[in-house]
């Protein structure tokens, strides 16, 4: 999957750009995302729908994967059954 790739949940409205992948399956409440939404929406998975966040950036712990929520919905996202978190903001530097 390159930079640039817009990915579509199956099972809500999230909408997300990819930044950085790395080989896996990105998924969002639980199914596997895609460029087009199928014509019947799967069930949302309890385990996740903690919900993602317009212009937020959701990384994993290892740092191959980030990416870019350009549309909220109510599934969380994850790659290959390991949830994703927000990356945070840098802090600025002090100045005297």
């Amino acid at each position: 999957m390159k930079p640039g790739t817009r990915l579509k949940s199956a099972v809500c409205d999230t909408e997300v750009m990819v930044i950085r992948a790395g080989a896996g399956t990105i998924e969002c409440g639980g199914t596997a995302m895609a460029e087009d939404r199928p014509a019947e929406a799967p069930a949302l998975s309890a385990d996740f729908s903690g919900g993602t966040l317009m212009g937020k950036r959701y990384v994993d712990a290892g740092g191959q994967y980030e990416l870019l929520c350009v549309k909220p919905g109510k599934g969380s996202l994850a790659v290959d059954g390991v949830a994703l978190a927000t990356k945070d903001a840098k802090p600025l530097p002090a100045s005297d």
